[in-house]
């Protein structure tokens, strides 16, 4: 199964057994954090969908950081609540092309879990909808399965990672952040505002294309990137605010087939609050030099 499935598929799989299509939107407000789309999903969805509440059954809820991920032994509760097993077909997907980081944050989790029949809806259910295609409101209920993670940790990044990489010509740190907060001009209350030193921006925002919500093509995707040297780096630690866009540009890399990408879950949530972490301001003058 490939990593991204188009709407017209998706439709002809719809009677498979083995098919479980999830709903993870989750609505963000600056300063205010996310809210479930449950509600979106039960005002109409795709059928024979389920919704995953990522904020309460897929982070971890001891963390003092928002939208962490859920340790293994929960992770497979969670997903065997869900009904998945080693031979589900997956696919993920979101209310609208501004939920699909939420979508690609589940498809990473499940990833590096070790699953890898999962595959993320282009264009969302907005495009779904657009073509006409049908829209249920009935619940759907899979049946508990047993499922054993085979968790891979080169698809995260931890902060004693993030900071090793600092000057390292080998690792491409990369912002998934818009530009305005990359430099600090910009703030969203984190704890300082700026990027982590020495790491390069690629908006999370360039990799859809912005009329039809779908994934951009490879040539596009690779112009997007390869500014940033994340092309060129053997591996790529993808970062945002708490870790969700950092997923869609993981997603996207992975995609073009770069090996080694891994996300900072902790992200800038947890990089700024420590003023020992070096981060940086302004426009990059050196992106293999550090500064306090």
């Amino acid at each position: 199964m490939d990593s991204l499935i188009d709407t017209h598929e998706l439709e002809r799989a719809l009677e498979d057994p083995r098919l479980r299509v999830f709903d993870a939107t989750v609505h963000f407000a600056p300063g205010k954090g996310g809210r479930s789309g449950r509600t979106d999903w039960e005002a109409g969805h795709i059928p024979g969908s389920r919704f995953v509440d990522l904020l309460a059954e897929l982070s971890d809820p001891e963390s003092s950081l928002p939208y962490t991920r859920p340790s293994t032994v929960r992770l497979e509760v969670a997903l065997g609540q869900l009904g998945i097993s080693e031979d589900s077909r997956v696919v993920v997907y979101g209310a609208a092309p501004e939920n699909t980081m939420w979508a690609t944050r589940l498809w990473w989790l499940l990833r590096s879990a070790g699953l890898e029949n999962v595959a993320l809806l282009d264009g969302s259910f907005t495009k779904w909808k657009a073509e006409v295609r049908p829209v249920s409101t009935d619940p759907c209920v899979h049946g508990p399965t047993s499922l054993r993670a085979r968790p891979d940790e080169a698809w995260w990044a931890t902060k004693q990672e993030v900071r090793a990489a600092i000057g390292s010509g080998s690792v491409c740190t990369l912002n998934a952040l818009p530009r305005s907060l990359h430099t600090g001009e910009a703030e969203m209350g984190y704890g300082r505002p700026g990027r982590i030193a020495g790491s390069r921006n690629a908006p999370f925002t360039g990799v859809l294309d912005p009329e039809t919500g779908t994934l951009r093509s490879d040539p596009e995707l690779c112009e997007h990137f390869q500014p940033a040297g994340a092309l060129d780096r053997e591996r790529v630690i993808s970062y945002c605010g708490g870790g969700i866009a950092a997923t869609l540009n993981g997603f996207a890399l992975r995609r073009l087939g770069h090996p080694n990408v891994g996300v900072y879950d902790g992200s800038i949530n947890e990089w700024s609050r420590n003023a020992e972490l070096p981060m940086e301001t302004g426009e990059e003058e050196n992106p293999n030099r550090a500064r306090s």
